[in-house]
């Protein structure tokens, strides 16, 4: 873990404004549609699955943090396979912040927020898009600049309810759900005008990954494309 301070202040005048972070995650998800969140077990694995979602046509990958393997599996993806967007997911602290900056993730997932996550996102050169479940926590995000939001775990927190009761009163607030969305609701979240794409991981079942199907992941993916024409 390391411990030197993740933004220095000398680095501050050269980080994007909130706006343009804005508009870095909406061209982002505009061509991502689905953003496929990937936990890496195996280092062997990186390659050939990101060459399946890409096959499939998904070029925009959110990889976890939750494995050993999550930042060593980013900065492989940005030397190997330059041509993909490789954000880093499940960033819990503004430490983690500072390591997949370091690992050159282009941008960064969050499962929740708290403060000092959203203040250090807000002079991270990254565009972060914060994890919320609540009107309080979109409040919280909204006041620092942040527009774009991970609804997460979507399906527990009410889903496309929730989505169609958050736009009342947040108007100019757009979502990616995440957590429980699958072929059979996709559908329907993306009816919601606040929603700017979806994140999941049906396409990538455990079993298929250790077995090395990569076939059938790339047929999923593009199966889940298809739904969206």
């Amino acid at each position: 873990m390391t411990s030197i301070s993740p933004v220095r202040a000398s680095q501050r005048d050269s980080v994007p404004g909130m706006a343009e972070k804005v508009a870095l995650i909406d061209a982002l998800c505009e061509a991502a549609r689905i953003l496929p969140v990937i936990t890496i077990e195996r280092e062997q694995d990186i390659l050939p699955l990101a060459d399946a979602l890409a096959a499939g046509g998904l070029t925009t990958l959110e990889v976890t943090l939750r494995s050993e393997h999550g930042l060593a599996a980013i900065r492989l993806l940005r030397e190997q396979r330059p041509e993909l967007c490789i954000g880093a997911g499940t960033v819990l602290d503004e430490w983690m912040l500072a390591d997949a900056e370091a690992a050159g993730a282009q941008f960064v997932v969050t499962p929740g927020c708290t403060a000092e996550l959203l203040r250090a996102g807000v002079y991270s050169p990254l565009p972060l898009v914060p994890g919320i479940s609540s009107a309080s926590e979109i409040m919280l995000g909204h006041a620092l600049g942040y527009r774009r939001f991970k609804l997460f775990p979507a399906e527990l927190c009410g889903g496309v309810k929730a989505l169609k009761a958050f736009a009342g009163p947040f108007p100019n607030i757009r979502f990616c759900p995440t957590g429980g969305v699958r072929p059979g609701n996709i559908g329907e979240y993306f009816a919601q005008p606040n929603v700017m794409c979806v994140g999941g991981s049906w396409m990538l079942e455990p079993e298929w990954i250790r077995a090395g199907d990569w076939q059938r992941i790339r047929d999923t993916t593009a199966e889940a494309l298809a739904q969206l024409d």
